[in-house]
């Protein structure tokens, strides 16, 4: 046999379609072949959105969709996805990342999750360790042994009646002492409410649990280091969940970047908790500070663990922060919603009122005004009001303190809908999604409906698979009684005396109004210039109008801002003034300064005004 025989027994047909297509593909421009692969790419990713609820993309996975939707409102974009995904989805984060997660708005699959197969769906050691920082070995960041511990211990302590009664109390205290006289020195003036809310919590819960008033809810809202140190934890803390370990841990570990203001926040923190601590430590030394307190950090001081052993500083300051971070965040964050959605349902408003006013009546109390600054909801008072219960659950079903909630699955599972769940995937519920599917709550479900809640007339709760607002399962949050009592006061003491009307817009003392995300220049340049500021030689130079018999006198600095003004007033004023003093008397000590003739003098265009082509000069000695 010749060699071309031998040569054409291998000539298969896959062959020959190999060669064909390799052949089609030389002719092709480079270019135009990375076109064609991109358009193959871009199709095929955008066409798994039907089968997977978002576009997947190689390498990057469903990244993409995930960092356009943090650009807007990501709960809703989420909602979106599980409203077509019948309520459970995989998200499919980028190779390698630890951002694979299955995320469900089912109420079945949430029962499974926290009450069926609760020990399978502990918080594990990935959520654990994005918390640790903050929330150390606590009730909130532990599992198995460890939690059922601290739930125990803590369950006992927060139904007695010792602490009820201190909790009823810090409630009226900080209610009628606190905040009334802040809303009645801010009434027709805009402010933030959020932040008022979040003062009220914040001194209520460390009441509570330390046994101290932070004073942040104080007339002119003082600044709290402590308090902005917590936030500055919580807020990096949220950052942690979308950015990869290796990434925030080695950021961490050198503090850098929003890691390091965690890690000087967090020391500040500490060392705010651990003072509280040893000064507690010192107080119940005492007789009189052993009679005297009732507060949760205190009792722990008196009780023992399970060997007989006193409590560690370490486990106290874990138990505060848990406190501090479940008492702060949940209440202030839903009575701001709350209010928010008022001002947009006036009816509910009106009923809510109605329902107030009713109650008083019975009380024998005539609305007239007499006693209205003593006046003080009683208990059962608090307790009858069902329609105002039935508003502040509809406010968490719609706008839930906790949003989204996170677990880890320890063995392969399948959910009631028959999802698949690989042992270690870790598994997101959004409650925010549960209040917005018609599947559970019908065609209404984006409406504010507080008579859901109600049947003839009294409130009705739903079951917490369905309404999980306060977690559900053995989970069940502790103060879920407590929390709806000191919202329902704050809310009755408010509205009975004020109507809270929300602006979207800014408005200046001249009247100028500020449409909400417009950006303001304050121009410092203009104001040296303007006669209704410095008068009509306000373009002289005259460093006479700053003398006051020989001696200098600073303006306002709202009159004059070069050093800036209010509480970002600059640090460095002094010293700046200091050096510029120096500087020119060593210069013209010695020297004249002649500017060089002809030299064009004019501001540059930029954020600190340089000479647009610099300062030419002679100097001629003395």
């Amino acid at each position: 046999m010749n060699s071309s025989h031998h040569t054409a027994l291998f000539h298969t047909p896959d062959a020959t379609i190999t060669s064909s297509f390799l052949q089609i593909l030389s002719e092709i421009p480079f270019g135009g072949f990375l076109l064609a692969l991109s358009t193959f790419v871009v199709i095929h990713s955008l066409g798994q959105q039907r089968r997977h609820g978002l576009a997947v993309w190689p390498v990057l996975g469903m990244l993409p969709s995930l960092l356009i939707a943090i650009r807007g409102n990501a709960y809703e974009w989420a909602t979106g996805v599980l409203v077509r995904t019948n309520g459970t989805f995989t998200f499919q984060g980028p190779w390698l990342s630890n951002l694979q997660c299955v995320v469900t708005a089912n109420p079945d699959n949430l029962k499974y999750i926290l009450k069926t197969k609760f020990a399978n769906f502990p918080k594990g050691e990935y959520i654990q360790g994005l918390v640790r920082d903050m929330l150390g070995h606590g009730i909130f960041s532990t599992d198995g042994e460890a939690w059922r511990h601290h739930r125990k211990r803590t369950s006992l302590q927060l139904h007695s009646a010792e602490l009820r009664a201190a909790m009823a109390k810090s409630v009226i205290e900080l209610t009628h002492l606190r905040l009334l006289p802040v809303l009645e020195s801010l009434v027709n003036i805009p402010f933030d409410l959020q932040d008022v809310l979040l003062r009220l919590t914040f001194d209520n819960v460390c009441m509570i649990t330390m046994g101290i008033n932070l004073g942040g809810l104080s007339l002119g809202l003082p600044k709290m280091p402590f308090a902005e140190a917590f936030e500055n934890i919580t807020e990096v803390i949220a950052l942690r969940f979308i950015t990869p370990t290796a990434l925030w841990k080695a950021m961490y570990h050198f503090g850098i970047g929003c890691e390091g203001k965690l890690k000087r926040s967090q020391k500040e923190a500490d060392e705010f908790a651990y003072e509280v601590i040893r000064r507690r430590k010192a107080e119940l030394s005492s007789l009189s500070g052993e009679k005297s307190r009732s507060d949760l950090l205190t009792v722990f001081m008196r009780l023992k663990d399970e060997n007989g052993n006193a409590f560690s500083d370490e486990f106290l300051r874990d138990l505060c922060m848990n406190f501090i971070l479940a008492g702060r965040d949940t209440s202030s964050v839903a009575l701001a919603w709350f209010f928010w959605l008022l001002d947009q349902n006036p009816v509910v408003e009106e009923q809510i009122l109605a329902e107030v006013r009713h109650i008083l009546e019975d009380r024998g109390y005539g609305g007239n005004g007499e006693g209205e600054n003593t006046l003080v909801f009683r208990p059962e008072e608090v307790k009858r009001m069902e329609y105002l219960q039935a508003a502040l659950s509809e406010a968490l079903r719609l706008y839930p303190s906790v949003p989204v909630d996170f677990k880890e699955v320890t063995e392969d599972e399948v959910f009631p809908d028959g999802t698949t769940l690989k042992k270690g995937i870790k598994v997101m519920y959004s409650l925010y999604s549960m209040g917005r599917m018609e599947s559970i709550w019908g065609e209404d479900c984006r409406e504010f409906k507080p008579e859901r809640w109600l049947k003839d007339g009294r409130f009705v709760s739903e079951s917490w698979s369905k309404f999980p607002a306060f977690n559900g399962g053995p989970r069940l949050c502790l103060g879920k009684e407590f929390a709806y009592y000191q919202m329902k006061f704050v809310v009755a003491s408010i509205i009975h005396r004020y109507h809270v009307k929300v602006t979207e817009d800014e408005v200046f003392p001249d009247g100028t109004t500020l449409k909400k995300g417009i950006k303001v220049m304050y121009s410092l340049y203009s104001m040296g210039r303007m006669e209704s500021i410095w008068g009509e030689d306000c373009r002289e130079f005259k460093p006479e109008r700053w003398l006051k018999d020989g001696r200098f006198v600073s303006e306002s600095w709202s009159k004059f801002p070069a050093f800036n003004g209010g509480p970002r007033l600059c640090l460095g004023k002094e010293f700046a003034y200091y050096q510029m003093k120096f500087v020119v008397a060593s210069i013209i000590h010695r020297y004249h300064v002649k500017v060089f003739p002809n030299h064009l003098v004019v501001p540059k265009l930029a954020l600190t005004m340089y000479m647009k082509h610099g300062l030419k000069v002679i100097l001629e000695k003395r």
